[in-house]
């Protein structure tokens, strides 16, 4: 017989196994040989039973807890029809897997928002243990490193052994500058880190960001105010000494060609002499005047005029304008673009100016070199940025040069002006472009500018 009712189900089961314990000493004293036998075997049979039963309890039990151990809260638990104290005991295991469900849904769902906040932000971010293994990267920090997939720090050097450094050795709260030339992109990492603790494992939470351009902006923006301060002043001062020592000018020679038809006579000597020194300050101060308003133009480029630019065309004008100048110095011009059909947005003349400037540029390197030549190459770099370069196999340029060369009125030529190379720069940042030099002595010198 069985009973669904569980306090009934163990008082039957009790009273049977009392009733057969009885029976069994009953038997021995009547001396049947196999009534104690049969007995014993209900005896066995009703206390397996009963453990079997109370074990189907614990087990609800045991799995109940599992369920919570391992987060598996989909199953449901049913012990109805064993009596008001299991009805409870059901209903409240129920209502906690519930109450589970609800708050790993929630977590799951913040989680996933988050993952989809670090993902698509554009700072690069990378979370890593003390031994440089990551435990998380964003799609902005693969495309920064161009790498699909990365399992720890040390596989970044590469790309730059002081980027691995600084990563594995900054501390907490601080701020580091990485300059990082990676083939024909040069990048200037902005470096911050905090830390998190997760049970016993300390990680490294690091934001990176490519602040090149913004200090190229910064950059340019401080020279044109001090150039905007010292024209104001030199013009200020220059103008009219130039335009008083002109007029004195005038009056000395007309006091000189003919000193008869004045009532005052002056010393020819005292008076030559007033002339020369007189002629030299006017030069001088023309040639202030032109001298500022040459650096004037550093502030005054005009706003591009942007339009569809084919690279292929910009390099064969420059080419056409440009190939006297090689022939006569037997200088040799290449041409790559790949695909052919590259293009971009840009102000052409404004480019023009601009690549025919390095072009000169190299031009004046080769002078008087063998095998001498230049060659103008486009292609789309890892990164899927449109990449000019202007390559020459001339002497190149020194290291401690090389970072000083687009700082304006800086020039290692005699008759530089030194405005060129920074005429460029701002021109490029006008495109939201950067240009970059590198070079390697008595073998080439590459300028590079990316879009």
């Amino acid at each position: 017989m069985v009973f669904k009712n569980y306090r009934i189900n163990i008082i039957v089961r009790v009273i049977l196994l009392v009733v057969f314990i009885f029976l069994f000493f009953f038997t021995l004293k009547i001396k049947y040989f196999i009534a104690p036998v049969i007995a014993i075997a209900a005896i066995i049979f009703q206390v397996t039973s009963l453990i079997r039963y109370i074990d189907k309890t614990n087990r609800e039990l045991v799995s109940f807890l599992e369920s919570i151990r391992f987060s598996e809260f989909t199953r449901t638990f049913n012990m109805e029809g064993m009596g008001g104290s299991f009805e409870e005991l059901n209903k409240a295991f129920n209502e906690v897997i519930d109450d589970f469900q609800r708050v790993r849904a929630e977590k799951e769902e913040n989680f996933h928002y988050l993952q989809t906040i670090v993902q698509n932000i554009d700072v690069s971010v990378i979370a890593y243990t003390t031994d440089g293994s990551i435990e998380l990267i964003n799609k902005a920090a693969k495309k920064l490193f161009q790498v699909t997939s990365i399992k720890n720090i040390k596989m970044l050097e590469t790309l730059s052994r002081e980027l691995v450094d600084t990563l594995l050795n900054i501390k907490p709260g601080e701020n580091r500058l990485v300059k990082v030339q990676d083939e024909d992109d040069f990048l200037q990492l902005a470096i911050y880190a905090t830390t998190i603790k997760i049970k016993d494992k300390l990680i490294y939470l690091v934001t990176i960001k490519d602040i090149q351009h913004v200090l190229e902006e910064q950059e340019t923006e401080a020279w044109q105010k001090l150039i905007r301060v010292l024209t104001h002043e030199i013009m200020n001062s220059i103008t009219p000494i130039a335009s008083l020592s002109s007029t004195l000018n005038l009056m000395l020679k007309n006091i000189r060609s003919d000193q008869s038809q004045n009532e005052i006579v002056f010393d020819r000597e005292a008076v030559n002499e007033i002339y020369e020194a007189l002629e030299t300050i006017s030069k001088r101060s023309s040639g202030l005047l032109h001298f500022v308003n040459t650096y004037r133009n550093l502030t005054r480029i005009p706003k591009p005029n942007f339009k569809v630019c084919y690279v292929s065309e910009l390099f064969n004008n420059i080419k056409k304008l440009m190939e006297d100048e090689f022939a006569s110095n037997q200088i040799e011009l290449k041409i790559k673009v790949e695909p052919e059909s590259l293009q971009f947005m840009a102000d052409e003349q404004l480019m023009e100016q601009v690549i025919i400037n390095l072009v000169r540029n190299s031009l004046h390197a080769l002078n008087g070199r063998k095998n001498a030549q230049v060659s103008l190459t486009a292609f789309l770099n890892k990164r899927g940025r449109v990449t000019l370069q202007v390559i020459d196999n001339g002497p190149g340029i020194l290291h401690d040069v090389l970072d000083k060369i687009f700082i304006p009125f800086f020039t290692t030529k005699p008759s530089g002006s030194g405005i060129g190379l920074s005429l460029s720069k701002q021109i490029l940042r006008l495109h939201n472009a950067t240009i970059t030099a590198h070079s390697e002595p008595d073998k080439e010198t590459v300028f590079t500018m990316t879009f």
